[in-house]
């Protein structure tokens, strides 16, 4: 059985897509505050990505703690090629550093409670150990 529809080339998943463009983008490279609507001058440029994987590329990407930086102190945006291509407001600057706030006491409340959990359990062997030796024959 043979179809008129040309063989679909395989999707780049959203990693890959990443780091494609990473190689090809000083501005992904650099990790610099992107340019608003970047995604229409990406599929323009590079008519194979998918737009879902490319979605959620850019969403990795934007979402990390060193892109979410570089908006706190960026006051530029830029384009594929490095260009500048409109600026970083206040408010999208103060929404950066929330995110991070939000991300590092997440992470140090985390830390803490694994720390207590090791300490509880450390105490809870020395007691075990204390019977053992009280107790034992």
């Amino acid at each position: 059985m043979t179809t008129d529809t040309p063989a679909a080339k395989p999707a780049l998943e959203p990693r890959a897509l990443l780091q494609k463009l990473q190689a090809l983008s000083p501005t992904f490279r650099d990790c610099k505050p992107l340019a608003l609507r970047i995604d229409t001058s990406i599929l323009e440029r590079f008519p194979e990505f998918e737009r879902k994987a490319l979605r959620a590329a850019l969403r990795m990407h934007t979402a990390s703690t060193r892109y979410l930086k570089a908006v706190e102190r960026s006051a530029e945006r830029f384009d594929l090629d490095g260009n500048v291509a409109g600026e970083v407001t206040d408010e999208q600057r103060s929404h950066a550093a929330t995110m991070l706030k939000e991300r590092f006491a997440a992470a140090a409340k985390q830390q803490k409670a694994k720390r207590e959990a090791e300490e509880s359990e450390r105490r809870r062997a020395e007691k075990l150990q204390q019977l053992v030796s009280k107790f034992g024959r």
